[in-house]
């Protein structure tokens, strides 16, 4: 299967997805590389609880190949789609109480990278740790806007379609999630490494 370099992104995704719903396991390889792990990272930073994670972005990929058949071009790009399907799926195991809202992020294993030393690996996890649980304390919407906004790079049109509101929700929430975690970090800017020039 070859793509011309012209195409965008989204025009090869619904290309692989149509190739896929013609048979093609390749196609279904390619897209799991591809949207895998960011569906991954995007159900872990909502749920922050890795099993509850795998098993959405699972679930979110098994619909995704349901829908190629009758999958519409032009109508969504297959990302977006599937950062919809996603946030619904976590919010659905939120609600459920299946998921508990403080995980310790010392239960997700780190990946190995040699390239920092262990001062700034330690404070990057202690980071880390202080985001995951301001963001824990936000409203689901706030939390899921917050997210895709400042963490998965999303623009506020793409927000705006994967959680079915407007673009002034999604400014309005956006806002109020980074002025709630501005609060909330506040105090350790100093324990966290942050400068206060």
């Amino acid at each position: 299967m070859a793509f011309d370099a012209k195409t965008s992104d989204a025009e090869n995704d619904e290309a692989l997805l149509a190739a896929y719903a013609e048979g093609d396991a390749r196609a279904a390889r390619l897209l799991t590389v591809r949207f895998g792990p960011r569906v991954f990272s995007h159900a872990m930073r909502l749920l922050q609880d890795r099993a509850e994670a795998e098993d959405v972005a699972q679930e979110a990929l098994l619909r995704l190949w349901r829908q190629a058949p009758d999958w519409r071009t032009g109508e969504a790009k297959v990302s977006t789609w599937l950062y919809r399907v996603t946030g619904n799926l976590c919010i659905d195991r939120i609600r459920a109480g299946r998921v508990r809202r403080a995980t310790s992020l010392d239960a997700v294993a780190e990946p190995e990278d040699d390239s920092p030393g262990v001062e700034a690996r330690m404070q990057d996890r202690a980071r880390a740790r202080a985001l995951d649980e301001a963001l824990s304390h936000l409203p689901e919407r706030q939390r899921q806007a917050v997210v895709l906004r400042h963490i998965e790079g999303l623009s506020n049109p793409e927000i705006a379609t994967i959680m079915e509101m407007s673009v002034e929700a999604v400014e309005s929430l956006t806002a109020r999630g980074k002025r709630a975690l501005s609060q909330a970090l506040a105090g350790r800017r100093e324990e966290l490494g942050y400068d206060d020039a």
